[in-house]
């Protein structure tokens, strides 16, 4: 049985004192105008919060009110109701038991839109819920994933391919070919779906029997598969035509890029195919230059050492190593030390590998290697733009790295990556590359090295007990107390697709030069060099700033071990080692 109010809205907030008679003229008035239900209108003028009122409906109708942003729900309980419907009539299906469905709305009085979900839903029976608008249109972009279209539109392809006598390469580079549009579908299906999960990459990848279609979603790669492999050849072959690359080469890798607007994001895509066994694996980098840059705020650097940071910024010269492996965030802090010197008074000028991001008032320099423009004839050139700061996508090579050097000790803040997985061992390899020892310690004032953790979904977020394993681990690899702080888990839910984890956040350790440091790297003695660094009372290691995380509830002791792991393969000191050394002393 539908519920239903025994008075008009307006007239039952009235007699409950929750607006007044005058409220109700104005709201019916601009209801007039707008053509928007009352209740809608009630919450645009200010006179009714939206929860406020969907709980008054709620109690008025005796129906429950959900949060559902807690909630982990079923893709087969979603796919009740297609999304189409589900957006026309503000209602997602969150429960089913068989033969009736728990649904919830955002207007649970508008008893037309509850007609046409009964009918939709037949033979079940409805029992109806309330919830917000803004959960429920955050809980549509969450829940409906586009793997059920992408099954669809692959399975339709591989049809039209299996009608044909031959495969015809005209037809596939022909817009007006009914293949042609398939293909594309269903490339705007896996954009839409990678869009919309906050994927980084896609990975397209032929296998024996099955098409695998991979997106890699907070650092973590998810598989979808498809029987249909045979289509792998098409995908591949329009993607190409998009990057602008030559469709007829197949035995060697290119590179290329374009750009796609994706559900009103702006994406650039960087492309890169290779040869494998079965055809060509296709990987794919999502650049969403809609999203904005990161400021230095919102790295996650914490704030003594976004302090010590500025600080060292402020330097007019000096070189300036953000390291870490592929995809650890050194481009994103850099932009964002670049965002807060990009003043009127400074000429900035950045060698790219490819340009990620444009920036105002920066001249931005693409690398092209097949005509000869590389990182270091692109520096040479530079030094004579009178610049005050360089940014060098990275340092690849003992030529590229003795410039900068050089740039920095000639009045330039030369600010550059290196593909390193910490601080102290990034100093060494530059004399490991043949960069002269004196270069670096007269060159080099700080190093900031980072990773990147997941974080614990705060929608799903639950108080996490360690059991004796965890408390042995974390005993063995750290000297703090972690028995009075409140550890936390996600158990997954619909913000996070059951992950229990939503979006990352930075790790950082910084090494700022002293004394004794540039004395040791003077000497080319890198023994005495990582002595000194891991003795300075600055220096705090990425493993003891992960912990800080952990204990703050931000990330979980799973992402955590996987960090120390990397740390402990590098050899690099945890700070329990380092102070049982200095005790020692």
């Amino acid at each position: 049985m539908k519920p239903k109010l025994k008075m008009r809205l307006g007239d039952l907030l009235v007699q409950e004192h929750i607006i007044s008679e005058e409220q109700l003229i104005q709201a019916l008035a601009e209801q007039k105008k707008t053509g928007k239900k009352l209740g809608r209108t009630l919450i645009d003028l200010a006179y009714i919060s939206e929860e406020q009122l969907l709980r008054f409906l709620s109690q008025q109708l005796n129906i429950p009110f959900l949060d559902i942003s807690r909630r982990a729900i079923a893709p087969q309980v979603i796919n009740l109701l297609p999304e189409v419907q589900a957006r026309r009539y503000r209602a997602l299906v969150v429960e089913d038991h068989g033969d009736s469905v728990l649904v919830a709305m955002s207007d649970p009085a508008d008893l037309q839109s509850m007609d046409n979900i009964e009918v939709l839903l037949a033979p079940k029976t409805i029992q109806i819920a309330v919830v917000t608008e803004t959960q429920l249109l955050h809980a549509f972009d969450n829940l409906y994933r586009r793997t059920g279209e992408i099954d669809q539109i692959a399975g339709k392809l591989d049809e039209e391919y299996a009608a044909d006598d031959q495969f015809n390469l005209a037809s596939l580079t022909d817009d007006d070919s009914d293949n042609e549009t398939t293909v594309v579908k269903l490339l705007q299906s896996i954009f839409k779906d990678a869009v919309q999960m906050r994927a980084s990459d896609i990975h397209i990848e032929p296998g024996d029997k099955v098409l695998r279609i991979r997106q890699r979603i907070d650092g973590q790669l998810q598989e979808h598969t498809l029987p249909e492999v045979n289509i792998a050849s098409a995908l591949v072959l329009r993607l190409k035509l998009m990057a602008g690359l030559d469709i007829s080469e197949k035995r060697l890798p290119q590179d290329g890029r374009f750009h796609m607007e994706v559900k009103g994001h702006k994406i650039d895509v960087r492309m890169s195919t290779m040869p494998i066994y079965h055809g060509e694996s296709v990987v794919m980098r999502l650049l969403d230059q809609s999203a904005g840059l990161l400021t230095l705020n919102e790295t996650g650097m914490p704030p003594a050492m976004l302090a010590r940071v500025r600080q060292q910024i402020k330097r007019p010269h000096g070189m300036l190593l953000v390291t870490g492996p592929t995809g650890s965030g050194k481009t994103t802090t850099l932009y964002g030390i670049l965002s807060e010197l990009n003043t009127a008074d400074r000429k900035i000028i950045t060698v790219e590998d490819p340009v990620e991001y444009q920036l105002p008032r920066i001249n931005q320099v693409q690398v092209n290697h097949k005509i000869g423009l590389d990182f270091s004839n692109v520096l040479r050139t530079t030094l004579r733009q009178d610049p005050d700061i360089i940014m060098v996508g990275e340092m690849r090579d003992q030529e590229t790295v003795e410039i900068g050097l050089r740039g920095a000790l000639t009045g330039h803040l030369v600010l550059s990556t290196l593909h390193t997985n910490d601080a102290v061992t990034s100093a060494l390899r530059l004399l490991d590359m043949g960069a002269a020892s004196y270069l670096v310690a007269s060159a080099l004032r700080v190093i900031i090295a980072q990773r990147l953790v997941r974080r614990v979904c705060e929608h799903c977020a639950q108080p996490f007990d360690m059991n004796a394993q965890d408390k042995v681990w974390l005993n063995s690899v750290s000297r703090r107390d972690f028995s009075q702080v409140n550890l936390r888990i996600g158990t997954g839910c619909q913000s996070c697709g059951g992950s229990g984890y939503r979006g990352r956040v930075g790790v950082f350790e910084i090494l700022e030069l002293d004394d004794a440091m540039i004395e040791a790297m003077r000497r080319g003695n890198p023994q005495d060099f990582a002595a000194a660094a891991y003795l300075s009372p600055n220096f705090t290691p990425l493993a003891e700033s992960a912990f800080d995380y952990l204990a703050q509830g931000i990330t979980t002791i799973e992402e955590v071990a996987k960090l120390v792991e990397e740390a402990s393969e590098t050899r690099m000191p945890l700070a329990s080692e380092v102070h049982s050394h200095q005790d020692r002393v």
